[in-house]
C-alpha cells in the first residue's frame, strides 16, 4: 500500500488512520484487538488516540483507549510495525489539562505507561493553551524528543493565526515545530479548514490528519430523514447539524459516485479526503469488522476528475 510522509518527519504512514476514540467506549478490549489486527492485516499502520479517550463515557476516567492499544502492542509484539499518535492537553481531572511543561512531562509518562512503549511517534497538542507561551510548550516537547520519548510533534484544533505563530516561534528559536495538524474536515465541514488554515499547512509542508472524516456517520448515508435520528445515540445531533439542503445534495452526489464506482458512500467520502491536496491520512473509526472493511476499501478507490468535481460542486461552501 502507498505510504505518505507525516509532514517533514520522515515517518511513513498508510493513507488511512484508525481513530482510537472507540476503544474502551463503544468497543471492549477483545473486540478492539480484533479490529486492530484486521486493520494491520489490511496493510495499514497508523493509529491515533488521546490520553483523554474516553473521559465522557460513564465510569471512565480517561486513558482507556491508550491502555487497550498498549495491551495489543504488548501481546502482538509489533511496536516497530505501527505508528502511534496520541495527544495531551484535554482535561483529565482537577489540575490535569493544558500544555504547561510540568504537566506535559507528567502526561507523557502516563501515556507511555498505558501504551506499554518507550516512545510515541507523534505527540500532539490536543487543544490550544493560550495561557502557556509556545516557547514553553515547544521547549518541553524538545526535551522529550532529546530523551527519545517522542519522535515528532503535531497540533490539533489550532486556528490559522495561532498555528502560524507556533511555526514562527520554532523558526526563530530552533525549537521543534509542529509537523502535523489535526483539523475537523470532511465533505460537509469544509469551511473551517479550507482557506487560511489550509494555506498555512501547505506553505509549511505540514501533514494533515483529518478528524470527523465521516461527519459523525452522516456521510455513510445512514441519516437521510428526521426519523433516522433514532438510529444511534448521536443521531439527533447528526440530523440537526447536517441534514439540510446542502447535506442532502452531498448525499445525492455520494450516491451517484458510489454507484458509478461500485462503492459505498462512506468509501467515496473517505476517498475524496485522501485525494485532497495536502491531506496525509483521514482518521476514521470502526466498531465492527464490516465497517473496517468498508473503510479499508476506500484506500483502494481512485476517484476520477469527474467524480471529484461532482463532489466538490455538491459540497461547495461560501
Amino acid at each position: 500500500m502507498e505510504k505518505r510522509t507525516l509532514g517533514q518527519t520522515g515517518i511513513a504512514v498508510a493513507p488511512l488512520c484508525f481513530g482510537g476514540n472507540v476503544f474502551g467506549w463503544t468497543v471492549d478490549e477483545a473486540a478492539s484487538h480484533r479490529l486492530l489486527d484486521a486493520f494491520v492485516e489490511a496493510g495499514f499502520n497508523f493509529i491515533d488516540t488521546a490520553d483523554s479517550y474516553s473521559t465522557w463515557a460513564p465510569g471512565n476516567r480517561g486513558g482507556e483507549s491508550e491502555t487497550i492499544i498498549g495491551t495489543w502492542l504488548k501481546s502482538r509484539r509489533n511496536r516497530d510495525q505501527v505508528v502511534i499518535a496520541t495527544k495531551v492537553g484535554s482535561e483529565m481531572g482537577p489540575g490535569r489539562k493544558g500544555l504547561r511543561p510540568a504537566y506535559i512531562r507528567q502526561a507523557v509518562e502516563d501515556s507511555l505507561r498505558r501504551l506499554q512503549t518507550d516512545r510515541i511517534d507523534l505527540y500532539q497538542s490536543h487543544w490550544d493553551d493560550p495561557e502557556t507561551p509556545f516557547e514553553d510548550t515547544l521547549g518541553a516537547y524538545g526535551d522529550l524528543i532529546d530523551q527519545g520519548k517522542v519522535r515528532a510533534i503535531g497540533a490539533s484544533n489550532l486556528t490559522a493565526p495561532r498555528l502560524r505563530e507556533a511555526l514562527d516561534v520554532s523558526a526563530r528559536t530552533g525549537l521543534p515545530r509542529y509537523e502535523t495538524l489535526q483539523p475537523r474536515y470532511n465533505l460537509y465541514d469544509r469551511s473551517g479548514y479550507e482557506g487560511e488554515l489550509e494555506a498555512v499547512c501547505r506553505d509549511a509542508g505540514l501533514g494533515v490528519i483529518t478528524y470527523y472524516s465521516l461527519a459523525s456517520g452522516f456521510l455513510t448515508g445512514k441519516y437521510r430523514s428526521a426519523a433516522d435520528a433514532g438510529k444511534s445515540a448521536r443521531g439527533e445531533g447528526v440530523v440537526s447539524r447536517y441534514l439540510d439542503e446542502r447535506g442532502r445534495a452531498i448525499l445525492e452526489a455520494l450516491d451517484e459516485v458510489a454507484a458509478q464506482h461500485r462503492a459505498t458512500p462512506a468509501q467515496v467520502a473517505i476517498a475524496w479526503l485522501m485525494a485532497r491536496p495536502g491531506i496525509t491520512a483521514p482518521i476514521a473509526s470502526a466498531t465492527r469488522p464490516e465497517q473496517l472493511a468498508d473503510l479499508a476499501a476506500a484506500a483502494r478507490l481512485g476517484l476520477d476528475a469527474a467524480a471529484m468535481a461532482r463532489l466538490d460542486a455538491a459540497s461547495a461552501w461560501s
